[in-house]
């Protein structure tokens, strides 16, 4: 296998074989740079809003829960377009009027952030009965 190449086991691999791998403990198989950008607070919230369809700066702001600052929200589409998963379109207007949408690889990461979701809804009762036991333990 190449550098860079992931080893993915299949179902019935041996119970000690992981999952995903790099070839060397220095390759990072690619995953460290995309997970730094999706692990960020609000990449994720970006793309499950333009998943709907194009938005306007300020619809896309006000669709973020939790309240996302102007300059927060410019640096993390900036970076998403970088990435090719946002497409910034601007209008020669007064003032400019900007509008940002998926790009047909920002639509495919919608189905993993949607198994993700989909994932954690389906683990929450285990999840909050594991954050219960762990706190018990822990306070005792």
């Amino acid at each position: 296998m190449s550098a860079g190449h992931t080893a993915v086991t299949t179902v019935g691999a041996a119970a000690d074989e992981p999952v995903i791998s790099c070839e060397t403990p220095q390759d990072e198989c690619g995953v460290r740079d995309v997970l730094d950008r999706l692990g960020d607070k609000w990449s994720v919230y970006v793309v499950v809003e333009l998943a709907s369809g194009v938005l306007r700066f300020k619809e896309l702001q006000r669709r973020i829960h939790g309240g996302i600052s102007q300059r927060m929200l410019t640096l993390t589409v900036r970076r998403l377009e970088r990435d090719g998963l946002v497409k910034r379109t601007v209008y020669p207007t007064v003032p400019p009027q900007v509008e940002y949408e998926l790009t047909e690889m920002g639509h495919s990461l919608t189905h993993l952030v949607k198994a993700l979701a989909d994932w954690s809804i389906a683990h929450r009762p285990a999840i909050t009965a594991a954050r219960a036991s762990y706190d018990e333990t822990q306070d005792a």
